[in-house]
């Protein structure tokens, strides 16, 4: 495919990315003071990663038993304080086992 295929798409895109990024600037022109807008913008990065990355994470492993497994013990780990580092390699363990149990039963 030629380069004209792709050039519309590319503009589209480099389109959608800057309006994406410029409109808060023109709509929010002066300091935000609402409470309510401040604390929704606040939480809105960790609203998006939660719903981008949960069902990853069940579906990563081709078992939906094992990445529910390995959640919730990452979830336990993590609510008992333990590294990030320590959660993702237990989680991630957990879930090899729990996938070599259910591949033998």
């Amino acid at each position: 495919m030629s380069i004209t295929t792709y050039l519309p798409y590319l503009i589209v895109m480099a389109i959608t990315t800057y309006a994406v990024r410029t409109v808060p600037f023109i709509v929010f022109r002066k300091k935000v003071d609402n409470q309510f807008i401040k604390s929704f913008l606040y939480y809105i990065p960790y609203a998006v990663l939660g719903t981008m990355t949960f069902p990853v994470i069940v579906y990563s492993t081709g078992d939906v038993r094992s990445g529910i497994v390995a959640t919730v013990v990452a979830f336990f780990l993590a609510y008992r304080g333990k590294s990030m580092v320590f959660v993702a390699v237990v989680a991630c363990v957990v879930a090899y086992v729990c996938n070599l149990i259910l591949t033998t039963i």
